[in-house]
């Protein structure tokens, strides 16, 4: 990402920004979380709506900087990101639906269903090396 400084466009620094910016605070919140009993007092009460929120809120704005590269870059870098988009959320959903049904069928472990971000964003790394035009 860093390597986008010196070579990336200015729609591309502002990305790098943006990530960090939002990033940063959902890491610390996360890691706060995981490592303290910080939060363990209002798990379950209605405070911990205001936890979700919080920690919901970065992923919300690394959302829009990913739409708000693709709506800053020229055509080209607009078409590829996009299809690296689209491509990575449904195969994060398709795994998604797969998992659930695993739960519902076969008595699969449950897990959260915040790990659809983190799928996300991994299919994203994995599918964008192999998709770098944007023909169909």
């Amino acid at each position: 990402m860093l390597s986008l400084w010196k070579t990336g466009t200015a729609a591309h620094r502002r990305y790098v920004i943006r990530t960090l910016a939002f990033m940063l605070p959902y890491m610390a919140i996360c890691i706060a979380m995981m490592t303290t009993d910080a939060f363990d007092e209002i798990m379950g009460t209605p405070s911990a709506w205001l936890l979700a929120a919080t920690v919901s809120a970065p992923v919300i704005g690394q959302i829009w900087a990913t739409l708000s590269l693709m709506r800053e870059s020229d055509e080209f870098v607009r078409a590829v990101t996009a299809k690296q988009f689209i491509v990575a959320a449904g195969l994060a959903m398709a795994a998604a639906t797969f998992w659930g049904f695993g739960e519902t069928f076969a008595g699969a472990p449950h897990l959260p269903a915040w790990l659809i971000y983190p799928l996300f964003w991994g299919a994203f790394g994995v599918v964008s090396p192999f998709i770098r035009d944007s023909n169909a």
